[in-house]
């Protein structure tokens, strides 16, 4: 067998393998944000995600990716360019789809396992970014559904609108989003916005004067060490996104088949971490959780033009990406009073959508894909004004319907005596009492968290 062939294999399939941490860093930063009686509820939501996203990509979302490139009516195409020709197929049939016989144990075919599994891991990705936004609150069963619309169908036609070298945005806008700034994160981050506008925000979060209150992190630490373990495996993420290729040089391509390098987006996510963590630690004058979140926002910020960006660009870039991130936050959460529990449509969503646009601002007349169509502030707009409605409307409709069948929310009684109680009849941390946790009040006081959300539950009714 060919030697590049099994190198190809074998790079995919380690790429997918460490980027399982992503999971492994999700769940324990949610967790270690969670208060304790949410905790384990919290840790079954991302590993439920694996078993409802994981069969949803493989019999729907593995399909819509190539048949939809070109827009919502199924196209027959022959080059993923939209060019039929000998040997045509309709929407994907030959590239491994359910029906298709490579899907199953075939000796002759070694990549379409280790590639679909690649595009699994981004849809597990978009339900874990959900999780954190819409902590303590969400039925399990409901949250489950959004994620399996996002993670299976939503981002998957936002993937082949703008991450296939046959998209419509990339073919006749140039559209650029090289690690799925807009496509994976911009997608998510907005999704779970028009999910919390449905959902509201967790009982006590708002005082009668408008003021926020802040629900203490039960761990700290962990949340940090969480976020860490996600940084490792985004390497992977953005390996992941390099295509082995012997039609280019150097022999390595980006999803769109330009020549990319592995050394290239080395800089660029090493660099992202290090201008973010400086940023983020600068505009938040020292706060742990956003000055870790400023790494997170400075490499969403540039993964869309990493594999193109100069590395002190991105340092730039990536520093006043946390600062933004840091003040879109604050505002989300105190301004516009939407609870989101770990800054996910500011991290995510918000720096998912300005990481599309920097690509127009800075890297304008960059040629994308084998076409050769160059990269503007215009073809950057395209994909914004597009992903970002598809997104919200998708999740804002979605999370409406289960809302009107009451299917959305936990019971306000549920919610005060925590989810794991409900859910699991077991208070997982018997030695400390509910009571003995805090709410600090907007003007900076602290009370025992069970008065305060028994007197603010008193307030809803």
């Amino acid at each position: 067998m060919d030697t590049s062939v099994v190198f190809t294999e074998a790079y995919y399939f380690f790429t997918v393998a460490i980027m399982w941490l992503l999971h492994v860093g999700f769940m324990t930063y949610e967790a270690g944000v969670s208060r304790r009686k949410n905790i384990m509820s919290t840790a079954m939501k991302n590993i439920m995600t694996i078993a409802v996203v994981t069969p949803t990509f493989y019999y729907l979302g593995w399909w819509v990716y190539f048949c939809m490139e070109e827009g919502f009516i199924p196209t027959t195409t022959a080059d993923g360019a939209g060019n039929a020709g000998e040997g045509a197929y309709f929407c994907g049939d030959g590239y491994g789809v359910p029906w298709d016989g490579s899907m199953g144990p075939n000796l002759g075919d070694n990549l379409s396992g280790v590639f679909w599994a690649a595009f699994v891991l981004f849809s597990w990705t978009t339900g874990s970014i959900m999780s954190g936004a819409v902590l303590e609150r969400i039925r399990i069963s409901a949250y489950l559904w959004l994620t399996a619309l996002m993670g299976g169908l939503i981002w998957v036609i936002a993937a082949a609108w703008g991450w296939s070298y046959g998209g419509w945005m990339t073919i006749h806008f140039g559209y650029h989003d090289f690690a799925a700034s807009g496509v994976v994160h911009g997608i998510a981050g907005i999704f779970a916005l028009g999910v919390l506008f449905n959902l509201g925000p967790r009982i006590g979060r708002y005082d009668r004067n408008g003021g926020t209150r802040a629900f203490k992190p039960h761990n700290l630490h962990l949340t940090l060490m969480g976020l860490m373990i996600i940084f490792t495996a985004f390497y992977a993420f953005y390996a992941a996104c390099l295509a082995i290729t012997a039609d280019t040089t150097p022999g390595w391509a980006n999803i769109y088949f330009s020549p990319a390098t592995l050394s290239a987006i080395t800089f660029t996510i090493t660099m992202g971490f290090a201008g973010g963590f400086a940023g983020g630690y600068i505009f938040a004058k020292g706060d742990p959780f956003w000055t870790l979140s400023g790494g997170l926002s400075g490499v969403v910020a540039v993964s869309a033009g990493a594999d193109i960006y100069n590395p002190s660009l991105v340092l730039i870039l990536a520093f006043f990406s946390a600062g933004l991130a840091y003040a879109a936050g604050k505002w989300i959460e105190q301004k516009a009073r939407v609870d989101d529990a770990v800054g996910a449509v500011a991290v995510h969503g918000v720096m998912g959508m300005w990481g599309v646009l920097l690509v127009g601002i800075v890297a304008a007349g960059y040629p994308t894909g084998a076409a050769g169509i160059e990269t503007s502030f215009l073809g950057q707009l395209v994909g914004v004004a597009t992903l970002f409605p598809l997104a919200f409307l998708s999740g804002y409709i979605g999370s409406g319907i289960l809302k009107k069948l009451n299917l959305l929310r936990v019971p306000p009684e549920v919610e005060i005596e925590g989810l794991d109680m409900a859910e699991f009849e077991t208070d997982f941390y018997p030695e400390f009492g509910r009571a003995s946790e805090p709410i600090v009040n907007a003007d900076g006081s602290e009370e025992p968290a069970e008065a305060v959300l028994r007197a603010a539950y008193a307030d809803l009714k």
